[in-house]
C-alpha cells in the first residue's frame, strides 16, 4: 500500500512539475505574441506620426511632388545638387509616397527617426559634393542604423538599439543620403517570401497574391510602387536579386568585400562561427592557419535595388570611395571604373538558358533567348556555356556551407522561445529535423523523386575534416567554372535569374530549388545582377501543361503550381561577370535594359 501511495505521489508530483512547464511555456509565447504586437503598434503610429506632418492640401506642393517622384535617380541627384529641389522637399515626396504604398503592402517596418532632421542640415549647409546630397535611401531591416533595433523579424532583438550605423549606412550618409524608411524582411531573412510575426507580412506589389521575394522583399516592393529610388539590400542566395525578379525592377550583388559586409546581420553565421572554432583549435595545437573566412565560404554581399541599372550604377560609384576603404581596411579600396561601363566594344557573352539540374518554367527560359537574339542584334558575339552542373553541386554544397554549423545559430540565437513565422516552418522543420530521420526519409524518396531525396538526406557538416572536404569542393568547381569561362573567352554571362516567375508565398519554403540560379554565384564569389526583359504570356501559362521540368517530381509539381495563373507577372534575366568586374557586369546589365525595354 504504502509503495502504491509513494508511485501516486511521484506521479502527482511530475503532473505538477509537467503542467508548471507547459504552463509556462504557454505565459511566454503569449509574452512573446503581446510584444511583437506592441511593436507593431508602435511602427503604425510612428508611420502615420510622419504620413500626417507630411500631408498637404496645396495642389502645387502635390504635383511637384508628383514630378519629383517621376525622376530617375540621376536627374533627381542633378536636381538636388544644383539648388532646384531641398532636401527636405525631396524627402517629404518620398515620405508621403513610402507610406501612402505601405498601407497597401506593409513594406516598412519604420521610419528613420532623424531623417528630417537630416535633410533640414543639408539644405542648411553651403556644400553640396556628394554624389548623393539629398537623396533619400531606403534600408533593409537587417542593416544597422545607430539607435534603432536591428530586428530580423524577431522579439528579442526589439530593445537592442544598434551602437553605430553600418559601414554602407556611414558612407552613403558621408555622400549626402538621407537614410529615411527600414523595409520589411522574412523571419530571419531565410525564405523568399517576406513575412514575419512582428511586423507581418509584406505583398508584392504588382500581384498582392505573390511574394515580392526575399530577403530583401520590403525593398524590391517599395521600389516597384514609387516609394523609393535607391535601396540597399543583402545577397546570400539571391536576397537581392530575387526580389528585383519577382517585382519587376533591378537587383544587383557585387563581389564580396568590394563593399563592406560589416554592421549587416545575418542569422546564417554558422560558417564564419565553425571556421573560428578551426582556428582556434589550430592555434591550440600549434600551427599558424592563414585562413580568409571571406572566400572559403558561401558569404553574403551588400545589395542595391532601383528602377534602373544606370541607377545601381550611381549607387556603386557613392559607395566606393576612399571612405569606404578608410572605414574598412578589409575592403579592396577598387574606386567605380566609369570607363569600363560606358565601354561601347562589343563583347563575347556566354550564356545559357537552364541548369541541368533544375530546368526553369517556360517563362523564364524564353526570357534569356529573347535577350540573347537581341543582344546579337546589338552586335554582341553570343556563345552557349554549359556551366559545370554536377548533380546537386550547386544546392547542395551552397547550403551545406551555409548551415556549417548544423543550424544551430539559426535556431538557437534568432528562433528559440520566438513565434516562428507559417512561412519559414519547413526550412526550421528540415534544419532541425535529426539527420537519422531526415536519412530514412531520403532513402524511401530516392527511387520516386532522387531530387527530393537529395534535398531531404543531405548531411550536415559536422566536423572540421568535413568543412575542409566541402572546401576543397567548392574550390574544384571554381577552377573548373573558371577553366570553362576561360575556354570560351567570355567577357560576361547570361542565364535565367530563377526558376519560376514570382511564386505564391505558401510556396516559398518548399521551392528552395528554385534559387539555384542565384545562389550560384555566391557560391562563385561573382558579381550578378538582374534585369526585367518581359512579362509572362498566355502561351508561357499554355507550355505549363506539358513542362515536366527534370522529371515530374515534387519540385517540379510545386513550380508549376505556383507558376500557374502567373500572366503578367515580371520577368527578368541575370547578368554575370568575374570577380571584381562590377563595372563589367553592370555594363551588360545596361545593354540588356536598352535592347529589351519592358
Amino acid at each position: 500500500m504504502d509503495r502504491v501511495n509513494t508511485t501516486s505521489a511521484v506521479c502527482s508530483v511530475f503532473a505538477g512539475v509537467l503542467t508548471c512547464y507547459v504552463g509556462l511555456k504557454v505565459y511566454k509565447k503569449r509574452q512573446v505574441k503581446k510584444k511583437a504586437l506592441k511593436k507593431r503598434e508602435e511602427s503604425r503610429r510612428a508611420l502615420q506620426d510622419v504620413q500626417r506632418s507630411v500631408a498637404t492640401d496645396d495642389p502645387l506642393t502635390a504635383s511637384k511632388r508628383r514630378e519629383i517622384l517621376s525622376l530617375t535617380l540621376a536627374q533627381l541627384s542633378q536636381q538636388l545638387r544644383d539648388g532646384q529641389l531641398s532636401a527636405v522637399q525631396v524627402l517629404q515626396a518620398f515620405q508621403e509616397k513610402a507610406i501612402s504604398e505601405n498601407d497597401k503592402l506593409n513594406c516598412l517596418t519604420e521610419p528613420v527617426p532623424d531623417a528630417l532632421a537630416r535633410a533640414e542640415g543639408l539644405d542648411a549647409g553651403g556644400g553640396k559634393e556628394g554624389l548623393l546630397h539629398g537623396v533619400p535611401v531606403s534600408i533593409k531591416d537587417n542593416v544597422n542604423i545607430k539607435g534603432m533595433a536591428t530586428t530580423m523579424g524577431v522579439t528579442k532583438h526589439l530593445d537592442i538599439p544598434a551602437d553605430e550605423d553600418a559601414v554602407i549606412v556611414q558612407v552613403l550618409k558621408k555622400q549626402g543620403a538621407v537614410p529615411f524608411v527600414k523595409t520589411n524582411v522574412p523571419q530571419t531573412l531565410l525564405s523568399m517570401a517576406c513575412s514575419n510575426p512582428v511586423f507581418g507580412e509584406t505583398l508584392n506589389p504588382v500581384d498582392p497574391t505573390r511574394s515580392p521575394g526575399g530577403s530583401s522583399g520590403g525593398e524590391g516592393a517599395l521600389i516597384r510602387s514609387g516609394g523609393s529610388v535607391l535601396g540597399v539590400g543583402s545577397d546570400i542566395a539571391g536576397s537581392a536579386r530575387i526580389p528585383a525578379h519577382f517585382c519587376g525592377i533591378h537587383g544587383f550583388k557585387p563581389t564580396a568585400y568590394r563593399i563592406r559586409w560589416a554592421s549587416l546581420v545575418s542569422s546564417h553565421t554558422g560558417p564564419v562561427s565553425l571556421l573560428s572554432s578551426i582556428q582556434k583549435e589550430q592555434k591550440r595545437l600549434g600551427a599558424i592557419i592563414w585562413l580568409d573566412t571571406r572566400l572559403k565560404v558561401v558569404v553574403s554581399a551588400p545589395g542595391l535595388l532601383a528602377r534602373d541599372v544606370d541607377s545601381l550604377a550611381l549607387g556603386m560609384k557613392a559607395l566606393l570611395v576612399p571612405d569606404m576603404f578608410q572605414l574598412d581596411p578589409l575592403v579592396v579600396p577598387i574606386p567605380f571604373r566609369q570607363e569600363i561601363y560606358d565601354d561601347k566594344k562589343p563583347m563575347r557573352i556566354g550564356y545559357f538558358p537552364a541548369l541541368q539540374s533544375c530546368p526553369p518554367t517556360p517563362s523564364m527560359g524564353r526570357a534569356v533567348i529573347m535577350a540573347k537574339e537581341a543582344l546579337e542584334k546589338a552586335g554582341h558575339t553570343l556563345v552557349v556555356f554549359d556551366p559545370p552542373d554536377q548533380m546537386y553541386a550547386i544546392m547542395d554544397l551552397a547550403f551545406r556551407l551555409i548551415s556549417a554549423d548544423g543550424g544551430k545559430t539559426f535556431y538557437t540565437e534568432w528562433l528559440k522561445d520566438e513565434i516562428i513565422d507559417d512561412r519559414i516552418k519547413s526550412q526550421v522543420s528540415l534544419m532541425t529535423m535529426p539527420y537519422y530521420l531526415r536519412n530514412i526519409m531520403g532513402f524511401l524518396l530516392r527511387p520516386i523523386w532522387p531530387r527530393v531525396s537529395r534535398n531531404m538526406s543531405y548531411r550536415l557538416l559536422g566536423s572540421i575534416y568535413e568543412l575542409w572536404q566541402r572546401l576543397v569542393e567548392r574550390e574544384e568547381y571554381i577552377q573548373k567554372f573558371l577553366a570553362d569561362w576561360r575556354e570560351k573567352e567570355l567577357d560576361v554571362l547570361l542565364c535565367p535569374a530563377f526558376a519560376i516567375p514570382a511564386c505564391k508565398p505558401q510556396h516559398a519554403g518548399p521551392i528552395i530549388l528554385a534559387a539555384s540560379y542565384t545562389v550560384l554565384f555566391n557560391l562563385l564569389n561573382f558579381p550578378a545582377g538582374v534585369v526585367p526583359v518581359t512579362t509572362v504570356t498566355e502561351e508561357d501559362d499554355r507550355l505549363l501543361d506539358d513542362w515536366r521540368g527534370y522529371g515530374n517530381d515534387l519540385f517540379d509539381r510545386l513550380f508549376k503550381q505556383t507558376s500557374r495563373g502567373a500572366v503578367g507577372l515580371p520577368v527578368a534575366v541575370q547578368c554575370v561577370a568575374l570577380p571584381w568586374q562590377e563595372e563589367k557586369c553592370l555594363r551588360l546589365m545596361k545593354e540588356v535594359e536598352t535592347v529589351c525595354p519592358v
